[in-house]
């Protein structure tokens, strides 16, 4: 059977919209672009291809497809700025094969601008044809919640070259989801994911601060949480953690306009002191049982970015355990989504039996609450824990 949609990128943003194309009966191609070749488990593969996907490693089929989605990721790089390296190598393969009346859409996270002055000419030198008059040209901000199962499928926002690729690009999406929102152009609905991302990074700062100052002041922040959660206008609920994982890079636009944003950047800063945090608390902790960091016996559990997943992009537990190993501490970790961890270049122990091993560490940190883990039963097999996610039971555990 002939694919409809070819998805370019099987990682964090193209596997979500794979899925749901094949649900939605449309015959899927998935071209990975990078190592997240291997993500699909071989029951989701299966379950996949027996409703119309396949997995593709030769680029011709690229060009027998009416839609083609570019979901490569676009990490942060060295200097900061997002490395669009796999985007262009995307844009280049499908360049080559693009055809006559093709409706191409971005989905990667990207700064405004990029489709338009990044995208489009790649796409046109490499085929020969001409963005909004021989092929559609469209941007459309990810929204996937990884691992979440309490959100139904978010309303897409559509923006194009022209006003006739925004149709297109809508036509499209409009299979998947009930709702379609048209922005006015391609960097209103770049600005659209920019906007999305920093308010969480931003909100994340601030009730990470909430959770330093109220612990200084002995107030209960999780109580505070609860309590201010119940105002039904005017309040969002976040919660503090170790650090903010993932693959939604918070962009200050330093370098991009003539005026940053001043309140990512400083989010950025107290939301990459988290770890130095936990740490610091994981410290104090041992001190106030008679124990010093040097030698204790410190096991970690749960080094994803996010609870039932098993990605670690950007994860804390990676700096806390380094930070921990500096002080002298024995670290050893338990997730069960990872069978394997490396910290500097070293393998990290992993523990086979959790109670037993939490019984036998000084100090249990508990960075993500996988659903498997019972948390009434390790807050009292631990001899001490740190729950810095609030997910153990009220006075279970000492709380970030």
């Amino acid at each position: 059977m002939p694919a409809d949609l070819a998805v370019i990128g099987l990682g964090p943003y193209g596997l979500p919209l794979a899925q749901a194309a094949v649900a939605a009966g449309i015959p899927t191609i998935g071209y990975a672009t990078g190592p997240e070749a291997g993500s699909l488990s071989p029951a989701e593969l299966r379950r996949m291809r027996s409703t119309g996907f396949r997995p593709c490693t030769d680029p011709a089929q690229l060009g027998r497809v009416r839609t083609a989605v570019i979901c490569a990721p676009t990490p942060r790089g060295a200097d900061g700025e997002l490395d669009l390296g796999q985007v262009e190598a995307a844009a280049r393969t499908l360049a080559e094969r693009l055809r006559p009346h093709t409706t191409v859409i971005l989905e990667s996270p990207v700064l405004p601008g990029t489709t338009e002055d990044l995208l489009r000419p790649i796409l046109e030198r490499g085929s020969g044809l001409r963005a909004g008059r021989d092929f559609h040209l469209a941007y459309s901000p990810s929204r996937t919640d990884p691992g979440s199962r309490d959100h139904p499928p978010a309303p897409r926002v559509i923006g194009g070259l022209t006003p006739a690729c925004t149709e297109s690009a809508a036509a499209f999406y409009g299979r998947l989801t009930d709702k379609v929102v048209r922005a006015r152009g391609l960097r209103e609905a770049e600005a659209v994911r920019l906007l999305e991302t920093n308010f969480r990074h931003v909100n994340i700062a601030l009730v990470n601060e909430m959770a330093v100052v109220c612990h200084e002041l002995g107030v209960d922040l999780w109580d505070v949480i609860r309590c201010a959660e119940t105002k039904p206008f005017g309040f969002q609920a976040f919660r503090p953690g170790p650090g903010v994982g993932g693959h939604g890079v918070p962009q200050d636009l330093t370098g991009h306009a003539s005026r940053g944003l001043r309140m990512v950047e400083l989010a950025q800063q107290v939301n990459e002191r988290m770890p130095h945090y936990v740490v610091q608390r994981a410290a104090a902790l041992l001190n106030e049982h008679g124990k010093s960091a040097r030698g204790a016996r410190v096991l970690l559990l749960g080094v994803t970015y996010k609870a039932d997943l098993a990605d670690q992009q950007g994860a804390p537990a990676h700096e806390i355990a380094v930070r921990l190993m500096e002080l002298g501490a024995s670290v050893s970790y338990h997730d069960p989504h990872i069978p394997a961890w490396h910290v500097l270049d070293r393998p990290v122990p992993r523990a086979d039996s959790l109670y037993e091993a939490a019984a036998a560490a000084d100090l249990t940190l508990l960075l993500q609450p996988h659903r498997t883990y019972d948390l009434q039963g390790l807050s009292v097999k631990a001899q001490l824990l740190l729950d810095t996610r609030g997910a153990t039971p009220t006075g279970a555990a000492h709380r970030l």
